[in-house]
């Protein structure tokens, strides 16, 4: 069935068209907006995997560059591995999705988005996820809740869904809202330190576009949906669930109920589920190893489900937490800055068991990044790297590229720093700040934000604020509701969000929320929002214990910067035909040098010197030559019987006319000067015809008894000067050309 349904979404149709592309598919729906298309098709295994636990969801997104009519750089001229901005895009499409599946699906599900289309206006990124939602709502897949997707700015002080590439670039929000018809699944952005209220009501914008969206696909599943599959039952049998409670529960509480370290309390629970066991097989023998196994599995299951129900029981009853907490309480921070002796700026941040120790460094504009993929290409200046090594969580692991889960939490803390961060015309510097977390329980990605925020200003990057970071978490059971700041991991695990929120004391900076519960309200955003601003200004008071502004210059390791400028129509001349000038300056000096299109000229070197030697050779190129100005040259051609041609600036020369060479008299240019050598000379004139005059014997100093051939004249002496011209006889008035007497 080719069906078509299209809706208003932000001032502009948004269509769905299901029944044409890609039939063989579970689910396929193409997704228009503007001219951007999306085609999304969601497929799952019939056969579940045998023993899983977890949700096996892959959520692909591919970008075409034939989108924007361009062919794929590279040797091999097609796409290649997923970019950033793909695996972002992913994650943003994954995460809404994830908790509408139902508990117990095990068969592997797959969705691929593709961009076949790109207005280079509108980002796909939110087409891709309302595609999704619609893919899976239309396949046998159980998935039955609609979700969609919007991104909000605020431009001018009014709110814009779905506002292009360009409206982003003024707006003081960036917003990715998906949820329900009914309630909020995920939110990312970043914002100009707006306040509370402002998100909310961003929030509560965006939403209305998000419920109009999944009420146009509960629509097209009347119309051409397929029947569900029916999802297998719980694989543990309640009668060994029983067991396994009376066995395990009273223990659970009382480990639960105990203020242990992240590895006490595992290794705790480890000793527990062995104990266990032990007790099960004594009740009820397996009957192989096999079947011990498959026990042995099932009761890690059902002592997990335990220690959810106690934890959770104990947070709400009692308002206690793991670590002995109250639910507003933040975890001991320490705070230290200047580590690391030869970086440009490092900082260890240190929260309860998270720690972050992070670096900064300083580079030149060729440090920037340059951003290829279906867009435009641009560069980045600010750029923030996570890493995740294994041995943060006691583990063994391999290592290779980072992974998504690394590169989404670079991007949330980069998104929170670089709001701050100084303008390229304060401070033309490129900044690269590596965050590697040495220890983990719970939210590294905010401990990146402070601790990135403290290695700025130990760089001398003058920041006009400390931006910092908190992780919210929740447990709803009904109507009983608690909000947690600054979660543990065992909080994360077991609690229904993670919310976490990056600002300063004046306005949140970056935000993100995932949700294991199908959908919050906006009365629980709220009041995470109001906890995370009390945490926040907490933690902002201990990084302020360590350093409190930025330090008043830059780390003497760093590259320093100066900046002049030169005439837009001396470009040329700097750079040199095929870079030649400019690469000479670069290896004269030591000195990096970059120009602008404006004529901006940026010099970097860490020796003072080198940068001084690069300046005052940028200055002579652009120089005009003045009159009566002294000048070192050097003499690059002779002309006998006429004198020596001299550069005086760079690639500017004049001629030293033999009469100008020495006070003496001179028969042969080579008795006194020759090619290569070097001297001052004086610009005698600037000619109409733009030739040069120059003089080496104005910089000479003057012999003694020497007097100048005019003067001799006047004093009746013979003209021996080799000037032509002679004694003025007054005539009737007139005058004759005189020789040698």
């Amino acid at each position: 069935m080719h069906v078509i349904k299209e809706i208003e979404i932000g001032g502009m149709p948004m269509t769905f068209e299901v029944g044409k592309y890609a039939k063989q598919a579970g689910g396929s729906v193409m997704v228009r907006y503007g001219d951007t298309m999306a085609l999304v098709t969601a497929c799952a295994k019939e056969e579940p995997i045998v023993g899983g636990d977890f949700l096996p969801l892959q959520v692909e997104y591919r970008e075409r560059t034939a989108s924007v009519g361009r062919i794929p750089g590279g040797f091999f001229k097609r796409e290649g591995r997923p970019s950033e901005k793909e695996i972002l895009s992913a994650r943003l499409i994954d995460r809404p999705i994830r908790p509408m599946f139902p508990e117990n699906w095990r068969c592997e599900t797959q969705v691929v988005i593709t961009i076949f289309s790109s207005d280079m206006l509108n980002d796909a990124d939110v087409l891709g996820a309302c595609g999704a939602s619609t893919a899976l709502i239309l396949s046998n897949i159980p998935f039955t809740t609609p979700i969609a997707e919007v991104r909000v700015g605020r431009v001018e002080g009014k709110f814009v869904i779905n506002p292009t590439f360009k409206q982003l670039e003024d707006s003081e929000i960036d917003i990715t809202i998906a949820g329900t018809a009914d309630s909020i699944l995920m939110v990312e952005g970043e914002s100009a330190e707006v306040s509370e209220e402002l998100l909310l009501e961003a929030l509560q914008f965006g939403h209305e576009a998000v419920a109009k969206i999944c009420k146009m696909q509960e629509e097209l599943r009347k119309e051409c949906g397929s029947p569900k599959r029916e999802v297998p039952p719980p694989a543990v049998a309640e009668d060994f669930v029983a067991q396994v409670n009376r066995i395990a529960q009273k223990k659970v509480a009382e480990i639960t109920r105990k203020v242990l370290a992240k590895e006490e309390r595992s290794d705790a629970m480890k000793a527990l589920r062995a104990e266990t066991l032990a007790a099960v097989l004594a009740e009820t023998p397996a009957a192989d190893e096999a079947a011990q196994k498959l026990m042995e599995k099932s009761i890690y299951k059902v002592v997990d489900d335990i220690e959810y129900v106690e934890m959770r029981e104990m947070i709400l009853a009692e308002n206690k937490r793991l670590d002995g907490r109250n639910t507003k309480q933040i975890r001991p921070i320490t705070c230290e800055v200047g580590l690391l002796p030869r970086t440009h700026g490092s900082a260890l941040f240190t929260r309860g068991e998270t720690q972050s120790l992070t670096t900064v460094t300083l580079g030149t504009k060729l440090d920037e990044q340059m951003i290829e993929g279906m867009h435009p290409e641009t560069t980045k200046r600010f750029m923030l790297h996570y890493n995740f090594p294994p041995y943060s969580v006691g583990e063994v692991g391999r290592f290779g590229t980072p992974g998504r889960r690394e590169i989404g939490h670079g991007n949330l803390a980069e998104r929170a720093l670089k709001r701050v961060a100084p303008k390229e015309a304060d401070f033309p510097y490129t900044m690269r700040i590596v965050s590697d977390i040495l220890e983990s329980n719970g939210s590294s990605s905010m401990a990146t934000v402070c601790a990135g925020s403290l290695a700025l200003f130990d760089g001398g990057v003058p920041m006009p604020k400390p931006v910092a970071g908190i992780a919210m978490g929740l447990i709803k059971e009904k109507d009983r509701v608690a909000v947690l700041s600054d979660i543990l991991g065992n909080e994360d695990h077991l609690g229904d969000m993670d919310f976490k929120v990056a600002g300063t004391r004046d306005g949140i900076t970056a935000f993100q929320m995932d949700i294991k519960i199908q959908g919050i309200s906006m009365e629980i955003i709220k009041t995470a929002l109001h906890q995370a601003k009390e945490g926040r200004l907490h933690i902002l008071g201990e990084m302020a214990k360590a350093i409190d502004k930025p330090r008043p210059d830059v780390s003497p390791f760093a590259p320093r910067l100066t900046t002049l400028k030169v005439p837009v129509d001396m470009i040329g001349a700097v750079i040199g035909p095929g870079g030649k000038t400019i690469r000479g300056i670069t290896e004269a000096s030591g000195a990096e040098v970059n120009i602008e299109d404006d004529g901006t000229v940026t010099v970097a070197a860490v020796d003072s010197a080198a940068a001084d030697k690069a300046i005052e050779m940028i200055k002579k190129i652009v120089e005009l030559p003045e009159e009566g100005k002294v000048y070192h040259g050097r003499v690059t051609q002779i002309k006998e019987g006429i004198g020596a041609i001299v550069e005086f600036l760079p690639k500017r020369e004049g001629l030293v006319h033999i009469s100008q060479l020495d006070f003496n008299r001179v028969e042969n240019v080579d008795d006194v000067v020759h090619v290569g050598d070097e001297f001052d000379v004086k610009l005698l004139e600037v000619r109409a015809d733009g030739k040069y005059s120059l003089s080496r014997r104005a910089c000479m100093p003057q012999p003694e008894g020497f007097v100048e051939p005019e003067r001799r004249r006047h004093e009746g002496g013979d003209r021996r000067d080799g000037h032509r011209g002679g004694d003025r006889d007054r005539r009737g008035g007139g005058g004759y050309r005189g020789g040698r007497r």
